[in-house]
C-alpha cells in the first residue's frame, strides 16, 4: 500500500462523487441518517483523525487543502480519496459553511451485543431516553475523558453516530465502545447477573448521596444509569437498581443537565477506583 494520499481535485459542486457529503442540514436527505444511507460522518480535522483510529474505515474525504495539509501524515496509507476544494464549493455541497473544511464519511459497522462490550470493564454508563444530540455527545466525551469503559443504551436514545452527537463528542463516540440494550430494561438484570452494582442517577431527596453511594460501591463494577433530561429514569429501571443516588444541590436548584450529571458521577468513580 502506498503512503501517498489519493489527492482529486473536485471545482463542480455538482460532482455526484461528493453525494455522501451532500445536504447535510437537509431534515430528510441527510446521508447520516439511518433511515437513509446510514452513513457516519467525521466533522473536523481532530474527529477525522479519531475516525482514522476507530473501527469506522473512512471511504472518501472532503475538504480544503488547508486542512488536507493538516492531515496528510494521518491519511499516509489510507485508501480513501481525499476530494480536495474550495471553502465556497464545500458550502454549496453540505448546505452551509464549514468553519473545521474537513469532512469523513464512512459507513456503519455491526455493533456489538451488550454482554460483549461490557465483557472486562468495570464502569459502563446506561443511559435511557437521552434523545437529544448533543447531550448524548457530551456524555461520550466525558465518558472517554473519566475512565468510563463502555456505554449501554436503553430506550428512547438518540442516535450516536448521527453527526451532531459525534461532532459534540470530539470523535470519541467512535471509539468509546457502546451497545444496544435490545431487552430493556431486562438488560439491566444480566449487568447486575455480570456483578455490575446499579447506581440510578435521580434528583430524590431521599437518595443516597452520589459520593457516599461511590465510595461504597468502590470494590465492585459499577453501572451509572441516567435517564431524560425531565423525567428522568423510568420506574421499571429505578426498580431494578441497586441503589438511588443524588448529587446534593443548593438555592433551590433540583437537577443538572444530563451530560453534567453524569461526568460528576464519573469522576467521583474514578477519584476513587482503586
Amino acid at each position: 500500500m502506498s503512503d501517498a494520499v489519493n489527492i482529486q481535485d473536485v471545482h463542480d459542486p455538482d460532482d455526484p462523487r461528493l453525494d455522501d457529503f451532500r445536504a447535510l442540514n437537509s431534515i430528510d436527505r441527510r446521508p447520516d441518517l439511518p433511515t437513509g444511507k446510514g452513513l457516519v460522518i467525521a466533522e473536523g480535522v481532530l474527529v477525522v483523525q479519531r475516525m482514522l483510529a476507530s473501527r469506522f474505515t473512512p471511504h472518501a474525504l472532503l475538504g480544503t487543502d488547508r486542512r488536507l495539509d493538516e492531515l496528510k501524515d494521518d491519511l499516509a496509507g489510507t485508501e480513501a480519496p481525499f476530494y480536495r476544494t474550495s471553502a465556497d464549493v464545500m458550502a454549496r455541497v453540505v448546505g452551509f459553511h464549514l468553519n473545521r473544511g474537513v469532512l469523513a464519511a464512512a459507513r456503519r459497522v455491526a455493533e456489538p451485543s451488550v454482554a460483549q462490550v461490557v465483557d472486562g470493564a468495570r464502569t459502563v454508563a446506561v443511559l435511557e431516553g437521552v434523545n437529544d444530540h448533543e447531550n448524548l455527545g457530551s456524555i461520550f466525551r466525558n465518558a472517554a475523558g473519566l475512565g468510563v469503559d463502555a456505554v449501554v443504551f436503553g430506550s428512547g436514545c438518540a442516535d450516536p453516530l448521527y453527526r451532531r452527537a459525534v461532532r459534540v463528542s470530539m470523535g470519541h463516540a467512535l471509539l468509546v465502545p457502546f451497545a444496544r440494550a435490545t431487552d430493556w430494561p431486562g438488560d439491566l438484570v444480566m449487568l447486575k447477573e455480570r456483578g455490575f452494582r446499579l447506581l440510578a442517577m435521580t434528583p430524590d431527596s431521599e437518595a443516597s448521596a452520589l459520593a457516599e453511594a461511590m465510595a461504597a460501591a468502590r470494590d465492585h463494577r459499577v453501572a451509572v444509569l441516567v435517564g431524560a433530561e425531565g423525567p428522568g429514569l423510568t420506574a421499571a429501571a429505578l426498580w431494578l437498581s441497586d441503589l438511588r443516588v443524588r448529587i446534593p444541590m443548593s438555592r433551590g436548584t433540583d437537577s443538572l443537565n444530563v451530560a453534567t450529571a453524569a461526568a460528576l458521577a464519573f469522576y467521583e468513580r474514578i477519584r476513587l477506583d482503586p
